[in-house]
């Protein structure tokens, strides 16, 4: 496979900008070939329906400037639906678990949860804030528009909140335990 071939699939499976410096590393290459490929890549874009986008040096997919109209249409169609089940999937795990990555929504759903995010944040029912621990990871985390549609005026106050808080958290915590453990005895 290509390496702008791969370059497009992290990029559409991570569904956030993505460094070159970030690209290379995950690829196994050198930014300047990073960069040959991402210029491949815009090319191969030309006239379809998904455009690479750049700033500074982060790089991300987008749908293309034609199709504006026709997804704007769809955004407003989909934030005067009810919510999915996924999304509410979603939200509850943000909620119970009072802020999470994606990775960790990711791995208790068990599917990629970039769009239902998205609409999330659309719809301001969660934002996004940088970890404390970590400025590079971001954290998913209630908003007081949620709160206050739960109409609850804490976190704490959703029912059963310390329970399904705890398991979760160690449903997590095992599962960052062996991935640990398993590459630590892929490396042995």
């Amino acid at each position: 496979m290509n390496l702008d071939a791969k370059i497009e699939a992290l990029l559409f499976y991570k569904g956030e900008p993505l460094s070159v410096a970030t690209l290379a590393k995950m690829l196994k290459s050198k930014e300047d070939e990073i960069e040959s490929a991402l210029q491949t890549l815009t090319e191969k874009l030309a006239g379809r329906g998904i455009d690479l986008i750049r700033k500074e040096d982060e790089v991300t997919l987008a749908t293309s400037r034609e199709m504006s109209e026709v997804i704007d249409a769809l955004r407003k169609e989909e934030l005067n639906k009810d919510l999915s089940k996924a999304s509410l999937e979603t939200l509850a795990i943000v909620m119970y678990k009072n802020g999470a990555t994606r990775s960790e929504i990711d791995y208790i759903r068990g599917v990629n949860s970039s769009f239902i995010l998205r609409n999330l944040l659309i719809r301001g029912l969660v934002e996004k804030v940088a970890d404390q621990n970590d400025q590079r990871r971001l954290i998913y985390k209630p908003t007081f528009e949620l709160l206050s549609f739960m109409g609850v005026s804490r976190i704490e106050n959703i029912s059963e909140f310390s329970e399904l808080h705890a398991t979760l958290s160690n449903e997590i915590a095992k599962s960052v335990e062996a991935k640990i453990e398993d590459t630590t005895q892929a490396n042995s």
